[in-house]
């Protein structure tokens, strides 16, 4: 990192950061996020969706930065440019002085995906972080021969699992190259690959004692997910798969990252070179398990995002003409896109219709619906405000006045540590999208019929309508509790 190329590239780093951390604080914070903020108020070794590290860095931005989508989302752009670092540190330990490691952090940079993975706060945010950790902490270890990098890798790999459960599949592949490599498999007759292993099994520790006491709600939930199989739609599911992540690689992009990949499992079947297999490895377990759900279930566009760094590795030690030849215009052309993307996002670039506006649809207008809303409840004389869509409560827990209560009212809420709503006889609300049906749980309401509408809009147009409904509540439930409130100081 001290050629002179290495020094502009840090410093376009640098400045790609501080534009990162500008359109974080400038975009409204979409529903999972509000979402992931209530979980860093209620601290827990999991929840029901995900483990809890999303929790701990959203937790510890709001501390330096305050409650607003800053603070929120304060970690995300500077994890990415730290491991942009480690990224490019890697590729220069597995593909020494062919400047793969800046190639691959230039080629991950320009991705859509990481442009807005990089402005928004989700699980996948730490999960990306910890695992380019690891798999810099495996590049380490395979050019220097210390088995304390494996020590690294065994606390990278738990965080990650503390992250989210793809994490699982960075074990799978590093104990599939120690198998299938001869090189690397004489460190499974030392005592390293297994201490590592206990050092992710005790960070992960604190996720399944959580599940066990918990009636395994998170396990038994994510891994519901698997087994699907519905022929008549795989069709449909598999173009979703390729055409989603060619829109979120950005077109050229994705022809690189499909070569590198092509390229790590050849090289990894026929001649079991370390790094390659490393990279494939990592990268081709995962993606047949993605492809594999395919067949009989829809295949979320940011689950593939684990695939991603040891792709754009295997594209940067790529070494033809035509791979050389395409890497400019493919990153300037995913660059091109994240600016306009941000650009849509933060000031309206094209006058877009909000209801085909993607940006629009999940970040636009809670604050007017929160306004219509906090107008209804004062003329109606309601002490509260609840709803039983975990977004529609998160978003307004952040956006009514501090003065009005917000209840979260469904069944998740049951394994949250947050204060019990003990509403029996009081007035209040019922917000409900009009894209769910009218069958309202009235377990928790003594009383409920509708009164009116309330809506979400952008500039006098509406993205999304709300039934209102007037509720008197009953006796305090697990399932009906009170949200946080942000700090007013420091509020959106």
């Amino acid at each position: 990192m001290r050629s002179r190329e290495a020094r502009a590239w840090i410093a376009a780093l640098a400045a790609l950061t501080l534009l990162r951390l500008a359109v974080a604080a400038a975009l409204p914070l979409s529903p999972d996020e509000a979402y992931y903020w209530v979980w860093s108020r209620a601290l827990a070794p999991g929840y029901l969706d995900h483990p809890p590290m999303v929790a701990l860095w959203i937790r510890a931005g709001t501390w330096l930065a305050g409650d607003g989508a800053f603070g929120i989302r304060l970690l995300g752009p500077l994890a990415i440019a730290l491991g942009s670092v480690l990224l490019a540190d890697a590729g220069e330990r597995l593909f020494p002085g062919r400047r793969a490691g800046l190639v691959a952090a230039t080629l991950l940079n320009a991705t859509l995906l990481l442009g807005v993975g990089a402005v928004t706060m989700t699980p996948d945010t730490p999960l990306l972080f910890f695992w380019v950790a690891a798999l810099w902490a495996l590049a380490r270890l395979l050019r220097e021969g210390r088995g304390a990098w494996l020590l690294a890798f065994g606390l990278f790999a738990g965080l990650a699992l503390d992250s989210k459960y793809t994490a699982v599949f960075l074990g799978l592949g590093v104990l599939v190259w120690l198998l299938i490599v001869p090189t690397v498999r004489a460190w499974l007759r030392t005592p390293w690959p297994w201490l590592a292993a206990g050092v992710a099994a005790a960070l992960f520790a604190p996720v399944v004692i959580w599940n066990a006491w918990h009636d395994w709600v998170s396990f038994v939930r994510q891994g519901g997910r698997t087994g699907a199989w519905d022929p008549g739609r795989a069709a449909q599911f598999l173009g979703e798969l390729v055409g989603g992540q060619i829109g979120l690689a950005t077109p050229l992009i994705f022809v690189i990252l499909a070569g590198g990949v092509a390229t790590a499992t050849r090289r990894a079947w026929r001649g079991r070179d370390p790094a390659w297999t490393l990279l494939a490895a990592l990268t081709v377990p995962p993606l047949l398990v993605f492809l594999q759900h395919a067949l009989g279930d829809r295949v979320q566009g940011n689950w593939p995002a684990i695939l991603y760094p040891s792709a754009a590795l295997a594209s940067g030690g790529l070494a033809g003409r035509f791979w050389q030849r395409l890497r400019p215009p493919a990153v300037a052309l995913g660059g091109a896109i994240t600016l306009v993307v941000y650009a849509q996002a933060t000031v309206g670039l094209v006058p877009l219709s909000p209801r085909v506006d993607p940006t629009a649809l999940r970040l636009a207008g809670w604050p007017t619906l929160a306004g219509e809303v906090a107008a209804i409840a004062r003329e109606q004389g309601a002490r509260f405000v609840a709803a039983d869509d975990y977004g529609i409560a998160a978003e307004l827990a952040r956006t009514l006045p501090p003065d009005l209560a917000v209840v979260g009212a469904e069944e998740r809420w049951r394994l949250f540590d947050l204060p019990p709503a003990d509403l029996a006889g009081s007035p209040g609300l019922l917000i409900r999208s009009t894209r769910r049906d009218a069958n309202v749980d009235r377990a928790p309401w003594g009383r409920l019929h509708e009164i009116g509408h309330a809506s979400r809009t952008r500039d006098r147009e509406m993205i999304e309508r709300f039934r209102v409904y007037r509720v008197t509540g009953r006796s305090a439930t697990p399932s009906t509790v009170l949200l946080p409130r942000p700090n007013t100081r420091a509020s959106d």
